[in-house]
């Protein structure tokens, strides 16, 4: 058979909707070499990838995400290999493909945090009708939790015989370290010189920074806990003026460190070295950080909502993400009572045992098999 899979979010960095991808890719030609796998990139991925089998073969496509090539251009490449099964990693499909797909939907975080980017009325009406237009016509939905599950039931009202959750892996890299030698050369480069929270991942609105780091100053002004707050991240323009405007005071006495983006061995060093990862997120489809971070052994102390408990388990303290001073009174629980801290750290390590992108790629795989033979 003739499978097609939608590679242009396709990156082997560590976290997001391109790393899902990238291990699906990777480990499908470990398990399977019967069928035909056709693979959808975009430049410079389509250049620097290597297959590893005969039976899978790199397609370029140079269509944009959410643009008028997507759906004209890469429509009509995608119709050119006449598939038996098109497998679309994310929502944005070309509205008029007819042929049999199926559709990985990450979260619905647009339909609750839009955020300051593309929110014109156009961009709205776009991305309702395309999300609905792809969960219409898949054969078969992937959802990352049981709570997107409940999620594309609700809002998108898609039948639940359609959607079978599928759980992400955490990569292999993601482990405790030995080397202190290079922790430590990490932190001073970034001038970390006190036990630190730590935050990895995107500045947007759903993300809630702004919470995280009013809670960051309760605890120091209020419980006089000497600590720094380092926050990773490509610097968003959109976003930065009002973040760095919550931080000001504190970045002036190197309380907050506001790293940029980070390669993925400094990642591994500051992941190591933090005291505690938090994650104040308001909404999550998955939650995959806070997971990479418990493969460290580091505690995490996250929110309450949406797919973090399930994602989490029993393996963090969880918090408010709306109330500062209870995300600050949970962070110093944690802080301050070395046997709980102890206890989440050795929680975390066993509980992301259960999270791997072998299995993930086993059931798609079945997937795949399950609409191909009803064909």
């Amino acid at each position: 058979m003739k499978i097609g899979i939608d590679c242009r979010m396709f990156s082997s960095s560590f976290t997001g909707i391109g790393r899902y991808v990238y291990e699906l890719v990777e480990h499908l030609q470990k398990i399977d070499q019967k069928n035909q796998y056709y693979l959808f990139f975009n430049d410079p991925e389509f250049s620097k990838y290597k297959t590893k089998n005969k039976n899978f073969h790199k397609v370029k496509v140079n269509a944009k995400h959410y643009s008028i090539t997507e759906q004209t251009k890469y429509l009509f490449i995608l119709n050119k290999y006449k598939l038996d099964l098109m497998h679309f990693t994310h929502f944005n499909a070309p509205i008029f493909y007819r042929r049999k797909s199926m559709v990985t939907i990450h979260d619905l975080t647009l339909h609750f945090f839009p955020g300051k980017k593309m929110t014109s009325f156009i961009h709205r009406i776009a991305y309702g009708f395309t999300i609905k237009q792809s969960v219409r016509k898949a054969s078969k939905i992937i959802s990352v939790s049981e709570h997107t599950a409940k999620d594309l039931q609700k809002i998108l009202k898609v039948d639940p015989k359609k959607i079978q959750v599928v759980l992400e892996g955490v990569a292999k890299e993601f482990k405790r370290l030995t080397d202190q030698e290079l922790v430590d050369k990490t932190l001073e480069k970034y001038k970390i010189n006190r036990p630190f929270l730590l935050y990895t991942g995107v500045w947007r609105n759903h993300k809630n920074l702004k919470g995280l780091i009013s809670a960051f100053e309760i605890i120091r002004n209020d419980y006089y806990i000497d600590i720094q707050l380092v926050i990773t991240g490509k610097k968003d323009n959109v976003y930065a003026t009002e973040i760095f405007r919550e931080a000001e005071k504190e970045m002036k006495k190197n309380n907050i460190v506001f790293t940029d983006l980070v390669s993925e061995e400094e990642l591994l060093h500051l992941l190591n070295g933090a005291k505690v990862y938090v994650f104040p997120s308001f909404y999550e489809g998955f939650g995959l950080p806070p997971l990479e971070a418990m493969a460290c052994g580091t505690p995490v102390i996250a929110s309450n909502t949406s797919s973090i408990p399930e994602a989490c388990g029993e393996a963090a303290v969880y918090f408010d993400p709306y109330d500062d001073k209870n995300m600050a009174k949970q962070i110093v629980s944690v802080v301050n009572n070395p046997i709980l801290y102890e206890k989440l750290s050795e929680k975390g390590l066993e509980h992301v045992k259960k999270y791997s992108w072998n299995e993930m790629t086993e059931s798609t795989n079945q997937i795949y098999r399950q609409i191909l033979n009803e064909k």
